[in-house]
């Protein structure tokens, strides 16, 4: 059986420390659990490395930090091709055009040929209509399909 790849995007890194969520932190933790374990190929971007950076504070933008090296998580850098796929996301409204940096995220996934991408995005990202366009954008540009989850459903893997 192969390993999972999957994609963290940024809230999956402040989350661990998100002490009015019980249930969402204690799902995330779960995820790095198996990330420990072996039973997740954890990879990441310059996007979302960026936004940890301008996280404002400093000791979270630290811990989230510490998270990467810990959990040995890729970075995927950034990519042109993301963007240009973002883009398309952005363009059918499968993401709010005011938040292009959650397009790039699902879109670094799909071009990386990432098995998914986990999130607590649930206002951009994980939602079924963000799901349902960029599965048909990702078909016609060539690109397999990929999921969107949450913490929780990743658990059931």
């Amino acid at each position: 059986m192969t390993i999972p790849r999957v994609y963290l995007e940024t809230t999956m890194f402040s989350f661990p420390f998100a002490d009015d969520s019980p249930d969402l932190r204690a799902d995330t933790l779960k995820v790095f659990d198996m990330i420990q374990d072996g039973k997740l190929d954890p990879y990441t971007s310059e996007y979302v490395l960026q936004e940890i950076r301008d996280t404002t504070k400093r000791d979270l933008r630290l811990k989230m930090l510490e998270y990467i090296t810990k959990y040995e998580i890729k970075d995927l850098g950034q990519s042109d091709e993301a963007e240009r796929l973002a883009a398309l996301y952005l363009e059918a409204k499968a993401v709010p055009a005011t938040y292009p940096t959650d397009a790039a995220h699902i879109a670094m996934t799909a071009i990386n040929g990432l098995d998914f991408i986990v999130s607590l995005n649930f206002q951009h990202i994980v939602r079924p209509w963000t799901i349902e366009i960029v599965d048909a954008i990702n078909e016609k540009e060539g690109y397999r399909h990929i999921g969107i989850y949450k913490p929780a459903e990743v658990l059931e893997l």
